[in-house]
């Protein structure tokens, strides 16, 4: 059997600072981020399996990503955890979804936790390919499984 590819496509709002950044993106402000997944594995070959034909229902990677990424950052504040606590505390106190990471919330750095969230929940016989995160129309970051 060959090894095919399926891909998912999802969109979520967020805003996000750079802290320490040196250009206008140490702001805060937000983007309408477009996410990609990409799944590798076998069609199922079980006559008797209703998902016949599939690597895998397209909606049970919906859910997976949903989990993982959407619900938790559509519609949230995202900041580096080494921000002022006098920031952050305050921030968390009047806002309903201040998520405060390990790292710098760039692009490349999301798209690395990301990939990590899904590969994590996805069926043992299945294998996270490639996932892009556009942040603008023309600005993007990804991860692909064969680099790392």
């Amino acid at each position: 059997m060959s090894i095919i590819r399926i891909s998912k496509q999802f969109r979520f709002e967020m805003a996000h600072v750079l802290m320490g950044y040196d250009g206008p993106c140490k702001n805060v402000h937000g983007h309408s981020y477009e996410l990609t997944v990409t799944i590798k594995g076998e069609p199922i070959e079980d006559l008797h399996n209703p998902k016949l034909g599939m690597v895998m229902d397209f909606g049970d990677l919906k859910t997976i990503v949903k989990q993982q990424i959407i619900d938790v950052f559509d519609h949230a504040l995202v900041l580096n955890s080494n921000m002022p606590e006098t920031v952050t505390g305050h921030l968390q106190q009047h806002f309903e979804k201040v998520i405060l990471l390990e790292y710098q919330p760039t692009s490349e750095m999301m798209v690395v936790d990301f990939a990590g969230r899904i590969s994590s929940m996805l069926p043992k016989n299945l294998r996270l390919a490639h996932v892009l995160l556009r942040e603008t129309a023309t600005s993007y970051a990804e991860w692909f499984a064969e680099d790392n």
